[in-house]
């Protein structure tokens, strides 16, 4: 009986997320009462949009067989921009803001897909460069200098704490939007489709009438933008923006949260549902380890043991796949 649930948790990665999640949160619960407080509910709620928000583009970007490894480094950038223009301009709407904060993480997406189409390099080398070079342009356009408080508009993290209905923050039902949307591009428009195609099988595509450098621009050009809007949502959490610690490492938190939930990193596979509950899983542990008292050392260790194992699973996954589609052709 347990290895046919252990089966069906391995063909349905939902399932297998889900299960984890649920895990969690009884035996931290369990070790810790005050996990399961609203109080601390609502500290994983606020964990989750930057997150999920990211998670989205960079979803998309490795289903086309691609990675973003400088979507931190665009929140950064984006961010800060966003903030210097409160700053200096303190009658600036708020969505001019988020307008300036978009666009530019459009315009590094797009700077990042046109080196990899142009050129035909590898995307995880040019976003280990860009990743770089992004970041040095944070410190450069600030002047290495923070955007205090006072500077963030009040409306802006009143997003982060105020809401309509059942005390879900604004920015928590914007990135649920965000989710709800990205699953019906993927499934319903012509690009999502295309996407998955790509990623499936990147040599095939052109011979399926798929345009392989719009859509690879496209993803990347996606990715930097939701990066950007992430960057709105990050002053909007923590009030201030500071070069030196915005964005640092986002990235990986980002592709954990996106293996976890069940995108293989050699493309064409993954779900909407899977990267939500990935992004849920996360969240769950950043805020669960401080409240059991797990150092920041260990903390990034089991940071990396889950990326680990989260490959280990898919690489289970795609084999099982591979073995029951040979067996269905030996069966006809």
């Amino acid at each position: 009986m347990m290895a046919g649930f252990f089966n069906f948790l391995l063909q349905r990665r939902e399932a297998g997320i889900l299960a984890m999640i649920v895990l969690v949160a009884v035996v931290v619960g369990t070790i810790e009462p005050r996990f399961i407080a609203m109080d601390t509910l609502r500290i994983v709620a606020l964990a989750v949009p930057l997150i999920l928000t990211v998670a989205m583009g960079q979803m998309m970007v490795l289903i086309a067989r691609h990675v973003d490894l400088s979507v931190g480094s665009i929140m950064a950038m984006s961010s800060i921009v966003a903030g210097m223009m409160f700053r200096d301009l303190p009658d600036l709407p708020i969505m001019a803001g988020v307008v300036a904060a978009v666009g530019v993480g459009a315009v590094l997406g797009l700077f990042n897909g046109l080196l990899v189409v142009a050129f035909r390099l590898p995307s995880i080398i040019v976003t280990l460069g860009t990743l770089s070079l992004y970041r040095g342009l944070v410190f450069w356009v600030s002047d290495a200098r923070q955007v205090d408080p006072q500077f963030i508009p009040r409306p802006l993290t009143l997003m982060s704490q105020t809401s309509p209905f059942f005390d879900i923050p604004w920015i928590v039902m914007i990135a649920g939007l965000i989710a709800v949307l990205t699953h019906l591009f993927l499934n319903h428009a012509r690009m999502g489709r295309h996407i998955y195609a790509l990623g499936s099988n990147p040599a095939a595509a052109p011979l399926r009438g798929i345009r392989v450098v719009p859509v690879t621009l496209g993803v990347f050009v996606i990715s930097g933008a939701l990066a950007g809007l992430a960057g709105i949502f990050y002053a909007s959490r923590f009030g201030y923006v500071n070069p030196g610690i915005t964005g640092v490492g986002f990235e990986f938190t980002v592709i954990a949260a996106v293996v976890v939930g069940g995108v293989s990193i050699n493309g064409g596979v993954g779900t909407v549902l899977g990267t939500v509950l990935g992004v849920v899983l996360l969240g769950m542990v950043s805020v669960a380890l401080p409240i059991l008292g797990v150092s920041g050392f260990w903390q990034e260790v089991l940071n990396g043991a889950v990326i680990v194992a989260a490959l280990l699973v898919d690489r289970i996954v795609r084999e099982r796949g591979v073995r029951a589609a040979t067996d269905a052709r030996s069966a006809a």
